[in-house]
């Protein structure tokens, strides 16, 4: 799914008003019903509290109060406005809500919180994505900081009100700590940073029918990889396929006590359909690799304990190097003949990458399409440190385009930087996943993606998607805190079954 900067939101709002055709008062009633729908589905039965703003969020707030009115629930509302004027459709939608039973509470100047019970919902319709500065010093800032003081649920309508679309450093004024943000059409930039989860909650895209050519037509950087993109990008196997079609790659992995790190890069590699796979490991791993995954082949290295040979890349389509690789002398000296000689792209990951980071001048010599797959760490080590995420990703962008490198950076809503600017945000995982070994299976799928042929932007894309969807099955029948990173390779045959045609049976 692609998105847009807010400004372009702005654009895409006027241009399904002018060429569906719909009146913008209209366009607010049909967002204002999918927001309801969204609210109920989630809190069917509760006393709701609405704190609007003047302007056309605010209207999408006033007419979600009337509708949930409408369905027999008990409604307040705050009407912020201190300079006395609202936008038109704000206007009409307040005039509505007034023809209700529902109570309104015109606020201009001074605000006293009401006293809520605990289990009222607030609905936040204060400020929407148009927010161009933070809030402080003002009565918006006298309820936001009110809401967050009543521990009760808090649904945001598009954007908890306080945050900005985009950049958010520093972050000077208050914010409303969402339970849920229930965003238009598209998800905005700010929510798919980490530094805003206190305020984001549990996110939830809702369609609201927005020009579909417009969207089409416009171009955005901006990428949220859903099932349909992945679905379009997958190639079906043909009847007569043999191992031969789908590629061979290598893997170098492992050290002393880290062999468990090849093993799981190794099955995840085969269960995300390469056709050979060779492990290159230390002559103490090879034992263990060769009993925990038969199906790979091995290199042994000369060193009982380490990498540290000159590898023949040449015949192999793809291949990766880090996973419990270790940092000594000899790996060092071997990663950097690997990178200076391989004329294919390459997959780095977890030591190849804390190597990388002592020596940065090797990033010239990453043939272009190599793939870096840091954590926030490493990419701290890597490329810098930076006051947030947002910043990181600007600053990543830049590196990816100079060295023609994709850069994964991961954590929740991972995010690819393309070289030529554009920014991939994946939409599956959890935080379960946050445990010891869960790269070294990603690893196994992009290696294996890119030994199929797959180019090593949509390798990363198909990756992230399906070891974050394999996360999300295991979570569902073993919970996020049991969850370990052999569970998430045992989950991916399941995921990649959902795409099959009609889905898991």
């Amino acid at each position: 799914m692609k998105f847009f900067y807010t400004a372009q939101v702005k654009e895409l709002d006027a241009y399904t008003i002018e060429h569906e055709p719909i009146c913008s008062i209209d366009l607010m009633e049909r967002a204002a019903c999918a927001l309801t729908a969204a609210v109920l589905e989630r809190y069917h039965g509760c006393h709701f509290a609405v704190f609007a703003g003047p302007g056309n969020n605010g209207g999408d707030g006033l007419a979600v109060a009337r509708m949930l009115a409408a369905e027999g629930h008990s409604v307040a509302v705050w009407m912020i406005n201190p300079k006395g004027k609202l936008s038109p459709d704000c206007a009409v939608n307040l005039e509505r809500l007034k023809n209700t039973t529902v109570s309104v509470v015109e606020v201009k100047d001074v605000f006293s919180m009401p006293v809520l019970d605990k289990d009222t919902v607030i609905i936040d319709a204060l400020f929407g994505s148009g927010l161009n500065k933070h809030v402080s010093g003002s009565v918006f800032a006298d309820v936001i900081n009110g809401i967050n003081t009543l521990g009760c649920r808090v649904v945001a309508v598009d954007m908890p009100s306080g945050l900005l679309g985009e950049d958010n450093h520093p972050l000077e004024g208050i914010v409303v700590s969402a339970t849920d943000t229930l965003t238009l059409h598209f998800p905005k930039l700010s929510l798919l940073m980490p530094e805003n989860a206190p305020f984001v909650g549990d996110i939830s895209i809702l369609d609201i029918g927005l020009s579909q050519e417009w969207i089409e037509r416009e171009s955005s950087p901006l990428h949220f990889t859903d099932e349909k993109e992945i679905k379009a990008l997958l190639r079906p196997r043909t009847k007569h396929a043999h191992k031969g079609n789908f590629g061979r790659a290598l893997l170098v992995a492992g050290s002393r006590g880290m062999a468990g790190a090849s093993v799981l890069a190794s099955r995840a590699a085969l269960r995300s359909g390469v056709g050979l796979l060779t492990v290159h490991v230390p002559a103490c791993n090879n034992p263990i690799v060769q009993v925990a995954v038969p199906e790979a082949m091995t290199s042994i290295d000369s060193n009982d304990c380490c990498f540290s040979d000159q590898v023949d890349s040449s015949k192999y389509n793809a291949v990766a190097v880090g996973p419990g690789l270790g940092q000594c002398k000899e790996s060092e000296e071997a990663l950097y003949n690997l990178i200076k000689n391989s004329s294919a792209p390459l997959v780095l990951d977890a030591d190849a990458l804390n190597i990388l980071s002592r020596h940065k001048e090797w990033l010239s010599l990453l043939p272009k399409g190599s793939l870096l797959t840091p954590h926030p760490g490493e990419a701290e080590r890597l490329f810098g440190k930076f006051a947030d995420r947002y910043a990181t990703i600007c600053a990543v962008r830049g590196i990816a385009r100079k060295y023609s490198i994709v850069v994964l950076l991961k954590g929740a809503y991972t995010t690819i930087v393309a070289p030529d600017g554009n920014l991939y945000f994946n939409s599956t995982g959890n935080p379960g996943m946050a445990t010891g070994g869960s790269g070294d299976v990603l690893t196994g799928i992009v290696l294996a993606l890119r030994a199929q042929g797959y180019n090593s932007v949509d390798a990363t894309r198909i990756a992230a998607y399906i070891h974050g969807l394999a996360g999300d099955l295991a979570v569902a029948e073993i919970g996020e805190t049991a969850l370990v990173a052999g569970d998430i390779v045992n989950y991916l045959p399941k995921a990649w079954l959902s795409f099959r045609e009609g889905g898991l049976r």
